[in-house]
């Protein structure tokens, strides 16, 4: 072991400092030292996020109380046999002959076809519409913010609204688009009064509501893309259609992904716009299962079916949404295998 030279040791005999601690002391850098505890074995981390807990708890509470308490009470009454009384509600059995005469009712079968089919059309429409207009918005160079915000205008009016609007439109004495087919067609049909008319002429009013919003979230997407792909593309001698099929849609995955996920929960549960043009009709041709669950819930008073068919319609969209999940994982993934193949 190396001897300590004897003007250190006495240096410390003498109360000396340690050379070292004196050229420190001069570069104005003292020694490291230990951190402090802190008071109560609490480190910095835990009070930050005991702190979140404490901003968030209070909308937490707000959300457990607008969203989960709901959700939570429509599933308990759906196995309920509930009556009415002058107190209020009151509840005599527990059982599950609410699902039963769900199940076997011709009416709520219907609904569920005409729920499917309307979401699945009417998300399809606004998919295609929606992407193109981003491909033409992205691609202008002036005026897009003034055509941006004119075609923001359908959705951010409340549904209620357009549905009104759309309901004058299709008026069979005085609409416009009644006059237009007088214009071409000998006998204009009642569109609101006939199964077919009305619910094409809702499914309109739903995609002229709705596509700028699949177009506001393509467009996010879109101006994302580096330029140097497209280059690339054009370099290699691709056509428009080739740069879109292997450029643009591989990159617009993740944000269809996204608009199609909002756009089948607010189709799938689709209520105010049927209630308002055609209160489900004409007969049963435009109506929902919201509009069955409120027809069952507060016309008919039965509040077991009507929770039965609430709580079904909502397992039936989450089931829905992980299946396209599913789904667009595997497509994801195989996409990237293909790419990793090519790249080796």
């Amino acid at each position: 072991m190396r001897a300590t030279p004897d003007f250190v040791t006495d240096a410390h005999r003498k109360g000396g400092v340690h050379p070292t601690a004196r050229s420190a002391k001069r570069s104005g850098k003292g020694p490291r030292r230990a951190p402090e505890p802190r008071p109560g074995g609490k480190s910095i981390r835990d009070r930050q996020a005991r702190t979140g807990w404490l901003y968030t708890t209070p909308a937490l509470l707000v959300v457990a109380a607008v969203t989960i308490f709901p959700v939570v009470y429509s599933v308990v009454m759906s196995f309920t046999k509930v009556r009415l009384t002058h107190a209020g509600t009151q509840v005599t059995d527990w059982t599950t002959a609410n699902y039963t005469t769900m199940l076997g009712s011709s009416a709520w079968r219907e609904a569920l076809l005409f729920t499917v089919g309307y979401t699945l059309v009417t998300v399809a429409v606004e998919l295609a519409l929606g992407t193109a207009v981003a491909v033409l918005l992205e691609r202008l160079e002036a005026g897009r913010g003034w055509l941006l915000a004119l075609l923001l205008i359908p959705w951010s009016l409340i549904t209620v609204v357009s549905a009104q609007l759309w309901d004058y439109l299709y008026d069979a004495t005085y609409g416009a688009v009644t006059w237009l087919f007088g214009l071409v067609l000998a006998e204009p049909p009642v569109i609101l009064g006939t199964p077919v008319p009305a619910i094409t002429g809702m499914a309109a009013a739903d995609i002229w509501k709705t596509t700028p919003f699949v177009a506001v979230i393509v467009l996010a997407g879109l101006v994302r893309i580096p330029r140097e792909q497209y280059e690339a593309a054009e370099m290699d001698g691709a056509n428009a259609w080739t740069t879109f099929r292997r450029i643009v849609l591989p990159a617009l995955r993740p944000v269809v992904a996204v608009a199609v996920l909002f756009r089948v929960l607010q189709a799938f549960g689709i209520f105010d716009l049927p209630f308002v043009l055609t209160q489900g009709g004409p007969g049963t041709a435009t109506q929902s299962l919201a509009i069955l669950g409120y027809r069952a819930l507060f016309q008919d008073l039965n509040i077991g079916l009507g929770a039965a068919i609430a709580t079904s319609t909502g397992l039936l969209v989450v089931l829905g949404c992980l299946l396209f999940l599913r789904v667009f994982r595997s497509q994801v993934d195989s996409a990237a295998e293909a790419g990793e193949g090519g790249a080796a």
